[in-house]
């Protein structure tokens, strides 16, 4: 009987380990704090920290989820650095990135690391298993600022701030750019003013990007490399747009109106604007679409919006001024 009772213990033990385990974790930037947070979404908790660079603006994780990437942008200096961090003991160290300043946008894909580079007008390509930066393509944009890599990893996208452009970086689709993953064309498309937040619709047909400074969202048809729609939503300073895992709904944070903005992707039309507080910016949505979780910055919390009903349903505490963020595993 001791026997079965001490089983049956261990295993509500071991079940409860696993469900701890497996309960989301959330990397946070915290500008104020020039620090990332490691947060549970269940429990609420700041689980740890570890320290970046100066003025640390973005955020992307590894495919196995152990290593964060921030870039950091600086502050009182232009940044020149990525902070790589392990995200199991929070060890953390900087890669130089020598002359290129205000490193930004960030995405990880095939296991390598593709960031922008505002002041030099490029994007690059770390290689972590080599240790070094490997690949370098300009722009020929101001303000080259956020990132994106298509699914397939066949295509890129920038979105350039200072020239109201994107930029499309195609890989040829040839047996010789297949050798050489070094080779690429890209194309300026003119959208609307200062483009910052941008995202491909799950199907990589379209492309949308908010100006942040006209209020408006051009929607680009990727195949055609063109803007197809421009929409007037109205915000008074858009930052980061993204798309709900079903291409259903468009988010939008608007940074100086304290607001959330919901578009229906189908009807082009707004669902629901959410007012969240100071300084709204980095959007991260959960994966199985439920929850979006939205970076009120100058109050200092992360709002967990339900999309369902289009309401604050809890607030997270991850530090000073949260900004970037990405899942952990």
């Amino acid at each position: 009987m001791r026997g079965l009772i001490l089983v049956v213990l261990l295993t509500a033990a071991a079940s409860e380990f696993c469900a701890g385990q497996s309960s989301p974790r959330l990397v946070v930037v915290n500008k104020g704090e020039n620090a990332i947070a490691i947060v549970d979404v269940q429990s609420g908790k700041v689980l740890g920290h570890a320290p970046s660079g100066e003025g640390p603006h973005e955020v992307a994780v590894s495919a196995d989820g152990r290593t964060a990437y921030v870039s950091n942008y600086g502050s009182r200096e232009p940044g020149h650095s990525i902070s790589i961090i392990d995200l199991g003991s929070l060890n953390s160290r900087q890669l130089d990135l020598g002359p290129l300043r205000r490193p930004h946008g960030l995405a990880e894909f095939g296991g390598q690391v593709y960031f922008t580079v505002e002041l030099n007008k490029l994007i690059g390509r770390y290689d972590p298993a080599a240790d070094r930066v490997d690949w370098l393509m300009g722009t020929g944009q101001n303000s080259t600022h956020m990132a994106i890599v298509s699914r397939d990893g066949a295509r890129m996208f920038t979105a350039n701030i200072g020239s109201d452009s994107i930029t499309v970086f195609e890989r040829p689709p040839t047996p010789a750019a297949a050798q050489n993953p070094l080779a690429w064309n890209e194309t300026a498309i003119a959208v609307g003013k200062g483009p910052e937040g941008m995202d491909l619709s799950p199907d990589g047909r379209e492309l949308w990007a908010a100006g942040s400074r006209d209020g408006s969202v051009s929607i680009v048809d990727v195949a055609q490399k063109k803007v197809v729609q421009t929409l007037n939503v109205q915000t008074r300073r858009s930052n980061r747009l993204k798309f709900t895992p079903d291409g259903k709904l468009v988010l939008i944070s608007d940074l100086d109106a304290g607001e959330l903005l919901v578009l229906d992707a189908a009807s082009r039309r707004q669902v629901k604007r959410i007012p969240l507080g100071r300084e709204v910016e980095g959007i991260l949505i959960a994966p199985e679409g439920g929850r979006a979780y939205v970076a009120v910055s100058g109050d200092d919390n992360i709002a967990v919006v339900d999309l369902k009903t289009f309401s604050v349903v809890s607030r997270l505490q991850s530090g000073k001024g949260p900004d970037g963020m990405a899942w952990a595993k």
